[in-house]
């Protein structure tokens, strides 16, 4: 693509192929740029720091497929972020297993007024984990998790136990 009085030009034919050699790498990026931004096919290392800019709740522990799945789906919890919902999805989405929680609060509707309040009179959430080989790393990884994805006025306690396991005959 060089104007025809360069064409001929060895100097410049082997300077334009250095140019080449140096700018195809960025070229290729450039062209493949969307690629980057989607969590399924990105390199892992930078879905981890993409994981940063959505704020996924990562710890850089999780398999592959689990960290991926944790920035795909950030900007949805975002959205359900301090809901029942919201926290066991996080905590499915950083273990791989659905959380048991209990939480002091409910809803009733009575046809009178004045009916007794639901629920219990201080707010509590209490998040059980069962895990088949738990190790004092979750206990600490669940801690910082709920703390992070919990309602902010509510107080809470997690525990983190080993599953039943259950052998076929």
């Amino acid at each position: 693509m060089l104007p025809a009085v360069f064409a001929d030009d060895d100097l410049a034919q082997r300077f334009v192929a250095g140019l080449d050699e140096v700018l195809a790498p960025i070229l290729n990026v450039l062209d493949c740029l969307d690629t980057y931004f989607d969590p399924a096919l990105t390199p892992v290392d930078f879905a981890e720091w993409l994981g940063t800019w959505v704020g996924a709740e990562t710890d850089g522990t999780e398999p592959e497929s689990r960290l991926r799945d944790a920035v795909a789906s950030a900007a949805a919890l975002h959205r359900v972020r301090g809901t029942r919902q919201g926290l066991s999805e996080a905590v499915r989405l950083a273990f791989g297993v659905v959380p048991e929680i209990r939480e002091s609060g409910g809803a009733e509707w009575y046809a009178r007024p004045l009916g007794p309040f639901p629920g219990a009179p201080r707010p509590h959430l209490h998040v059980t984990l069962r895990l088949t080989a738990p190790t004092t790393t979750d206990v600490h990884r669940l801690d910082s998790l709920v703390a992070a994805v919990r309602p902010a006025h509510m107080p809470y306690t997690v525990e983190v136990t080993a599953s039943e396991r259950t052998l076929e005959r």
